[in-house]
């Protein structure tokens, strides 16, 4: 691919991100500095979803690794408004095939001999072509069909100057990124160099095959014992950085409800099965595949099964995202399920902390109120009491305390995101196959389990609770003859960070409201007498400028230069 070429994909990336950047300021700062913000409120659903829409054309239109940012902001419901999240989240990797003269030459220069001699036929016409790369069906020579006992293989293969368009797209993303940075509206929420680089790994682990089969024989390895669940196995002798060459497991789709139901199998026994095998490669394994759509799962017919072995089994393809549940992760999870269960809003504030869902300088007690709310609504309630609750209120509930949270520097780490992820798209997967399938009444034992290793028993985890409890009791009666002892002395005093963040609001308000007065009056004095004395006229609106500046500065730092 020429130079030229990559360079002019570069600037028209990044011209794309200016124009979004500029249009944000312009709404976000200088609109409302003008006192407009109800009209900066009022179109910002608007602006938001057209902006996502011209993303989602220039990411198709793009193809490479734009199509792969769209995906990931549609899944960062942590810190993008639900109107981008939408429009974005029905974008598919699914781009024009490339010419096969060029994934011949790529996979002839990964292999040690020409295909020809690797494989005993080759399917010209791709099974799927992705943004990164697209996949083949092919067969094996026969001895090597005979040695590994099977023939029928697909081998994926990378785009030509595929890791190039990545580097471009990255140096792109990584500019715009710094740009932010300097945004304080952004920055104080958004850890924007932090999600390049999570995107970027991401990415980059999806380009490397070798990682890929590896993580699939990983897999494999966890699920040895469980009769229900494959994997494809690997032709490591036909596998490189850029070809990967593995079983062909071709079966049934698991979107496809009604080919299952014909095959005979139980769908919501496929259901309770694929959430099962979700919740051991994340509470057991630590390790699990954070891509599961319909097209990586499959289900497999066994007709010919004897007596007491499955007649189906789950297939998982498409390992090249992954995710790990380090023990950090785990008792985090574990500090926020304890929190939930006993309703503590501060023990759940210190598990988000653990699991470095908080930025620096989030306002931890307004996240403390914001998750008590919730608990005063739901908590106590049982799964069935939950599905009894109208649809439509708890959709304004958690649209409510949602754009509460956006509010606040809040974010998710990128291990947490690809768990919550899968657990989303499982969760509509197993719906769909079971309309009646509750993923959270299947999560119950695991989470029971995950509880109970924490403390090393149930019992363990009480008697240190109480131990907390025991310890802060002892300490009470000192506490409380403090306080006492302050109030007697007239040195006790009440912290209001609220109420003096108010203040300090409405103070900025006053000071830019003069302002923009002062603004209007000068430049109107100066319209005034422009036609008797044109020099004072153009001297008085040249000027106004100055109250305006002063307005918008005194807006954003307030009248005693905090910012």
């Amino acid at each position: 691919m020429k130079e030229s070429v990559l360079r002019a994909r570069y600037r028209r990336i990044v011209w794309f991100f200016a124009r979004v950047t500029a249009s944000f300021i312009w709404w976000e700062i200088v609109v409302r500095r003008l006192g407009l913000g109800r009209l900066a409120d009022r179109t910002r659903t608007r602006r938001n979803a057209r902006t996502a829409a011209r993303f989602r054309l220039l990411a198709i239109a793009m193809g490479g690794l734009m199509i792969k940012v769209g995906q990931f902001l549609s899944a960062r419901l942590d810190v993008l408004p639900v109107e981008i999240t939408q429009e974005l989240s029905g974008l598919q990797d699914q781009v024009p095939a490339e010419d096969f003269a060029a994934i011949r030459e790529v996979a002839s220069a990964e292999l040690p001999l020409p295909l020809a001699e690797h494989y005993a036929w080759f399917d010209e016409e791709p099974l799927a072509a992705a943004s990164l790369g697209q996949v083949h069906r092919a067969r094996l020579k026969e001895a090597d069909a005979a040695e590994l006992g099977f023939g029928d293989v697909v081998v994926k293969v990378q785009r030509p100057h595929i890791q190039r368009v990545i580097e471009v797209d990255l140096s792109a993303l990584r500019r715009v990124a710094g740009w932010l940075t300097h945004y304080r509206p952004v920055a104080s929420r958004t850890d924007v160099r932090g999600l390049v680089e999570e995107f970027a790994t991401t990415t980059l682990a999806e380009v490397d095959y070798l990682a890929e089969a590896s993580n699939a024989e990983t897999f494999a390895a966890n699920f040895a014992e469980h009769p229900q669940v494959s994997v494809p196995r690997v032709v490591w002798e036909l596998t490189a950085r850029r070809v990967l060459t593995l079983e062909d497991v071709s079966a049934i789709r698991i979107g496809d409800h009604d080919a299952i139901t014909a095959a005979g199998i139980e769908r919501g026994e496929v259901a309770t099965v694929l959430a099962d095998t979700y919740l051991q490669q994340i509470f057991v394994d630590g390790f699990f595949h954070a891509d599961p759509h319909p097209g990586n799962l499959f289900v497999t017919p066994r007709p010919y099964a004897v007596a007491g072995e499955p007649d189906w089994t789950l297939t998982f393809v498409d390992f090249g995202m992954v995710g790990h549940v380090p023990d950090a992760l785990r008792e985090g999870l574990t500090e926020a399920l304890i929190a939930v269960g006993t309703r503590d809003g501060a023990r759940l504030v210190h598990s988000m902390q653990t699991l470095d869902v908080l930025l620096p300088g989030a306002d931890l007690p307004l996240i403390e109120r914001a998750t008590l709310q919730v608990f005063e609504r739901f908590g106590g309630m049982s799964m069935n009491q939950l599905r009894g609750i109208d649809h439509a209120e708890m959709m304004r509930f958690g649209l409510q305390f949602r754009e509460l949270m956006l509010d606040l520097p809040f974010q998710l780490p990128e291990n947490l995101l690809m768990l919550g992820r899968s657990i989303g798209i499982l969760s509509g997967m197993c719906t769909g196959l079971d309309p009646d399938f509750n993923i959270w009444e299947t999560i119950t034992p695991y989470a029971s389990e995950l509880v109970a290793a924490e403390g090393g028993s149930a019992a363990q985890t009480v008697l240190a609770e109480a131990g907390k409890i025991f310890t802060l009791a002892l300490g009470l009666p000192g506490r409380t003859d403090r306080v006492l002892t302050m109030a007697e002395r007239g040195e006790l005093s009440l912290q209001t960070p609220l109420l003096t963040r108010q203040v300090r609001r409405l103070e900025r308000t006053i000071n830019r409201t003069n302002g923009i007065l002062v603004f209007a009056a000068v430049l109107v004095a100066g319209a005034l007498v422009m036609g008797t004395d044109p020099m004072l006229g153009r001297w008085l609106m040249g000027l106004s400028v100055l109250p305006l500046v002063w307005a918008m500065v005194v807006g954003r730092r307030g009248p005693h230069g905090r910012l």
